[in-house]
């Protein structure tokens, strides 16, 4: 019997309302899977490209990018800035071969719990669907599905 796969999502959570929602979610008892590991950030606008691609090397099937509903950033750009940035990651991983759907930008205020948890299991299971992270079956030194080139 072969098990199911649960991918690794890493989300970066604005401090002021992704977070909270995602916080929010827990207090409201919401199911959305263990395996999404969130990194409080002070503003989604403070995610550097570097972060994201970091995370996938280090074996995340997938990335979340998590901000401010457009217009209500603390920050005021930020979250406009994290949009152009993911986009700008997920030009580059199709250019190297991975799938850019394993990085995605979403918005939300501190009170959308249910947001959180949906965005939460919708990725998630996008992510199943596309299966491992082929850079992180290769570090694991494991034969990738397709060749992938060296990020440098």
């Amino acid at each position: 019997m072969m098990e199911r796969f649960e991918p690794v999502i890493v989300a970066f959570c604005c401090h002021y309302c992704a977070y909270t929602a995602a916080d929010m979610a827990g207090t409201m008892r919401l199911d959305y899977p263990a395996n999404v590991k969130i990194v409080r950030v002070p503003c989604s606008g403070k995610v550097d490209p570097i972060h994201m691609m970091k995370a996938l090397e280090l074996g995340a099937d997938g990335v979340l990018v998590a901000g401010c509903l457009e217009g209500d950033c603390h920050f005021k750009t930020g979250n406009v800035r994290a949009a152009r940035r993911v986009a700008y990651v997920q030009q580059q991983l199709e250019e190297i071969g991975i799938e850019p759907e394993r990085l995605a930008m979403v918005t939300m205020s501190a009170g959308m719990g249910t947001r959180f948890a949906s965005i939460a299991n919708e990725f998630t299971e996008q992510i199943r669907k596309l299966g491992p992270n082929p850079v992180a079956a290769v570090r694991k030194g494991q034969a990738a599905a397709e060749p992938v080139a060296q990020v440098n």
